[in-house]
């Protein structure tokens, strides 16, 4: 146990971070396993919300894989990807609305709200924040979306009024058609449209690895030219190519600096942010 001196110092060693983030706004994208496990996801509402109280300006955005494959399962649907991108048919889209808009999302609104009343959930299609068109404009009966433009309005009025929006990855285009979207992409789009200081997606491996076994190949500092270069190996594959191709796009929007990291890590959004080593991979222009 910490005696009281210990703890202070504690509190005095964060305050060079604590100012240096101060009235920054940062996007996380919450995905991967620890969005259905109890335990993982108290510890991160317990980060955010530290981050919060910090006097961070806290987007989040969040897709839901494991509960969507899970529902689908329970309906004899098969999920099906095409380079880390789930592909939507009419029935896979009708699930995932339901599950991500009424399901996560709500979960999620309502555990951060257990202790003030500061998160408010919407999905893509609120206030027309995300105006989506097909990622497969060949394949008219696949609700695979893409972002094709973000309206900052409720995001800027939540964000001033001191709320926490909480953003389901899914939007309709201007027909109305709704689509399913990669939520790295959307945390990516919002970001860059935020001109945040940190994007932050958090998964299920620990970062970028030159070798996806081995934890300890964890490349901790990259550029994106580093990047581009390990796309062009195949190092980078699957799952992480969104994840990388939305981190570049918005450091070439200059948003300030993009994070992998694992959030099955208890307290893995503060191990990355305050402190020097951090615990995944950090991604800088």
């Amino acid at each position: 146990m910490l005696n009281n001196l210990e703890r202070v110092q504690i509190l005095s060693d964060l305050l060079p971070s604590m100012q240096c983030f101060h009235g920054s706004t940062m996007v996380i994208k919450y995905g991967g396993s620890a969005i259905k496990n109890i335990n993982l996801k108290s510890k991160i509402i317990e980060d955010i919300l530290f981050l919060y109280y910090m006097g961070i300006k806290v987007v989040i955005v969040h897709g839901g894989g494991p509960m969507i494959n899970y529902w689908l399962k329970q309906m004899n649907i098969e999920p099906k990807f095409f380079n880390g991108i789930r592909v939507t048919d009419k029935d896979t889209m009708e699930l995932v609305e339901m599950v991500l808009v009424g399901k996560v999302n709500k979960d999620l609104v309502s555990l951060l709200n257990c202790s003030s009343n500061i998160a408010v959930g919407l999905s893509g299609k609120d206030a027309n924040l995300v105006t989506a068109s097909s990622f497969f404009s060949d394949q008219p009966d696949n609700y695979t979306g893409k972002v094709q433009a973000i309206n900052l309005e409720i995001i800027d009025l939540l964000l001033s009024s001191g709320y926490i929006p909480v953003i389901a990855s899914v939007a309709s285009d201007l027909n109305g058609q709704t689509y399913n979207i990669n939520a790295d992409s959307v945390a990516g789009a919002i970001a860059e449209s935020l001109n945040a200081q940190k994007l932050i997606l958090l998964t299920d491996t620990p970062g970028i690895m030159l070798n996806i076994n081995d934890s300890s190949t964890l490349i901790k500092n990259l550029n994106i030219k580093q990047l581009e270069d390990l796309k062009n190996q195949n190092i980078i594959l699957g799952g992480m190519i969104p994840k990388v191709d939305c981190c570049v796009k918005a450091l070439k929007k200059n948003v300030g600096a993009a994070h992998i990291i694992n959030g099955s890590i208890k307290h893995a959004l503060l191990l990355e942010i305050l402190t020097s080593d951090g615990i995944g991979s950090k991604l800088v222009a």
